[in-house]
């Protein structure tokens, strides 16, 4: 328990006895109060009148006085009927008075009025004597309980004064001599408090520093250094450019190959803010973006950097320097480190792929583009007619031929994206016509396998602001890939439907779908998922997203394996065209 909740505890218990206490004394005084009230103007008052009434019977019998005084006695006698008995007293009274007051010199109804008196008398005394009694047991009864109370108040106060200063004062004195041992370089002492109070989070934080300055003492300055020496010569001996920084974005190290490619001197970047290098340097601004964007995760990123009297590439790799803290729970990020891996022979190497892939696809369409116009001639009835075997043989060779001329366009389309020279046309036109024109394109392949094809579009879809041939290319891909993977007598959905921003276009199918484990690689250029036994080059999907993507749109997939997969392309709408509906 908490220091403070136990100081809570104790004063609030003790206070509210003390509180307690005080209202039974109230209560009980309140109560004797009342029974002597009770005695003093009830059965007090009867006697008096009583006794003034004998007085006065005295007088009218010697001095031969009137009835006046007695009669006022007599009337607040008849006023002040307290007790059971009291009233029947009274009446008595009453009458023998005026059996008396009509015969003065009547001694038998003198005397019986003496006795009325006398009566009322005792049956008062009696009374008094009576609730004296209550009255003192009301005060034994509060006398007691009053003293059980103060009883319990004293043994919770003793208890607490014994209790509370040692469970304080104890801690404290065994901090101050760790503390003293401290002082005194015995960075070995330890607190150990084995409770989970206020002295138990001080004890281990006491700990915690005890701990981080005995590593600090057990350091060897020397060694340190050394360390420090065969660390940096390592860095500097890296063929890699690197950087590190500190949290507070300032310069620790750049190695020899980072001073190189920046042009600038060690005196000039080191031990100077990131963010003053990076207004007179463009280079170290380059390679500081990730500061200003706020965002220190591991991220790789290429650039293209003069080098080496050539220009050269470089992937950029923001690595960020996270400890955790001796005697601490949570790690601490103290800095990062960005390096730069030359990869220039890498993209040498794919820059060569990607020319000549585009040189021999290039050649590959004149040759096809002959064998198709050869195919037509073969199956146009003005030259001849074909047996059933040679127009088998005439098919196969067009699907063939249809087939590389597809792999042929694929391949001249990744060219253009991986070569960075893919034109787009953008323009405002209607989905629907690009939807049309896809499903047109896909059509006799869906009738091929028997796939029906359901189109749920909205009465009103809004124009899109994108290139239209590249666009209607996108889902015809998805259309085709659609029917391919789907089982046959099944069915494709393509829908559109207009978002708040953006039209979404979804191609669903009726196929296996795809393993969670592949869904973030289908997109990868020549990815094929193992085991499909489906044609393809790889490369449909990659070319669909980046087009998309060219066009300030997105491409995603949902999928569950066994229940199909569903394609969705979400392309910006023309804010201008929306106002027209």
């Amino acid at each position: 328990m908490k220091i403070k909740a136990k100081l809570r505890l104790g004063i609030g218990l003790l206070f509210s006895l003390i509180v307690i206490l005080v209202a039974l004394a109230v209560r009980q005084v309140h109560v004797i109060a009342e029974d002597t009230e009770n005695i003093l103007v009830a059965n007090y008052n009867s006697l008096d009148y009583s006794r003034n009434m004998l007085k006065e019977l005295d007088k009218i019998e010697l001095e031969q006085q009137n009835f006046d005084s007695f009669d006022a006695f007599l009337n607040f006698q008849n006023n002040n009927i307290t007790e059971v008995g009291e009233k029947e007293l009274t009446q008595n009274l009453l009458e023998d008075v005026k059996i008396f007051k009509e015969n003065p010199d009547n001694k038998i109804a003198r005397n019986q009025i003496r006795n009325d008196l006398n009566d009322i008398m005792k049956l008062n005394m009696d009374s008094i004597q009576r609730k004296s009694i209550v009255a003192k047991n009301s005060a034994e009864s509060g006398i007691f309980w009053i003293s059980i109370t103060g009883l319990t108040c004293f043994i919770i106060a003793f208890t607490l004064l014994v209790n509370l200063p040692s469970d304080i004062a104890n801690p404290i004195k065994d901090l101050t001599e760790s503390i003293r041992q401290i002082a005194d370089k015995n960075y070995s002492q330890r607190v150990n408090f084995e409770t989970n109070d206020e002295f138990g989070n001080l004890a281990k934080s006491f700990n915690t520093m005890a701990q981080k300055l005995q590593e600090y003492s057990d350091s060897n300055l020397d060694k340190l250094m050394m360390e420090k020496k065969r660390i940096e010569t390592l860095i500097d001996n890296m063929r890699d450019p690197a950087i590190g920084l500190d949290e507070n974005e300032k310069i620790l190290f750049a190695n020899e190959e980072a001073l190189k490619i920046s042009g600038l001197k060690a005196s000039d970047i080191i031990g100077k803010n990131a963010s003053d290098v990076a207004l007179s340097n463009d280079l170290v601004r380059s390679l500081l973006q990730h500061l200003v964007q706020g965002n220190t995760e591991k991220k790789q990123e290429t650039l293209k950097i003069y080098a080496d009297n050539k220009e050269s590439y470089f992937e950029k790799q923001v690595i960020p320097i996270i400890i955790l803290p001796t005697g601490e729970e949570e790690k601490k990020e103290i800095g990062s480190f960005i390096i730069l891996r030359n990869v220039t022979a890498y993209k040498e190497l794919d820059f060569a792929k990607t020319n000549f892939i585009a040189m021999v696809s290039h050649e590959f369409k004149t040759p096809i583009a002959s064998m198709k116009m050869s195919l037509q001639l073969l199956e146009n009835k003005n030259i001849g007619n074909l047996n059933t075997e040679q127009k088998q043989l005439v098919l196969s060779i067009k699907d063939d031929a249809k087939r590389l001329l597809r792999t042929t366009g694929e391949l001249l389309n990744i060219t253009q994206v991986e070569t960075g020279k893919t034109q787009l046309k953008i323009e405002n036109f209607d989905a629907k016509e690009s939807i049309s024109e896809a499903l047109e394109a896909t059509k006799i392949l869906a009738e091929q396998k028997n796939i029906s094809i359901k189109v749920k579009l909205h009465k009103e879809i809004p124009k899109i602001l994108a290139d239209k041939e590249k666009t209607t290319w996108v889902i015809s891909n998805l259309i085709s890939n659609a029917i391919r993977y789907s089982y046959e007598n099944s069915f494709v959905e393509i829908s559109a439907e207009e978002k708040i921003d953006f039209l979404q276009i979804k191609v669903k199918d009726s196929g296996m779908g795809i393993s969670p484990q592949y869904k973030n690689k289908i997109f990868d250029k020549y990815f094929r998922i193992p085991g499909s036994e489906k044609e393809g080059t790889g490369l449909g999907l990659a070319i669909s997203k980046e087009f998309i993507e060219a066009q300030g749109g997105s491409i995603s997939v949902e999928s569950d394996l066994g229940f199909g997969s569903e394609f969705s392309i979400k392309l910006p709408i023309n804010v201008l065209d929306i106002t027209n509906f």
